[in-house]
């Protein structure tokens, strides 16, 4: 399990590095790796891309897109815009208090009698013409 999330991360490589080894953004992206080893229903993410660079952080962002469209519940925090593209909700803060939401109820419509749409006539069936023998 633990070999295929890092091969995941394009860290399958480093397996058996030691972390004096690793660079800051391999660190980091171990670090998450690890914490997803016990397959988490919810996932922390605290700035989880702050240190790394734009290809690393595709990578990361990738991972947890995939996670949330197997079930997990994904609560990032972070202060790039750019990685808002990757949420299905973005709740934004301002001074302490939520300033926009983007989540929205669906509408339920109500239940209304089924009408026709116009006139309807019956349709006859033609009588076959009873014929001597």
């Amino acid at each position: 399990m633990a070999s295929k999330i890092l091969h995941d991360f394009h860290l399958g490589e480093r397996e058996f590095y030691m972390p004096n080894q690793l660079s800051g953004g391999q660190m980091q992206r171990v670090a998450i790796a690890r914490a997803l080893v016990n397959e988490p229903s919810i996932i922390l993410a605290d700035e989880p891309t702050g240190n790394l660079d734009s290809h690393a952080s595709h990578i990361i962002m990738e991972e947890l897109s995939d996670l949330h469209k197997k079930g997990n519940t994904i609560i990032m925090v972070t202060h790039n815009p750019n990685l808002t593209t990757y949420a299905s909700r973005v709740i934004t803060m301002l001074d302490g208090r939520i300033d926009t939401d983007t989540f929205q109820l669906p509408v339920v419509k109500p239940v209304t009698e089924k009408k026709p749409l116009g006139k309807t006539t019956k349709r006859t069936k033609s009588k076959k013409s009873k014929g001597t023998k």
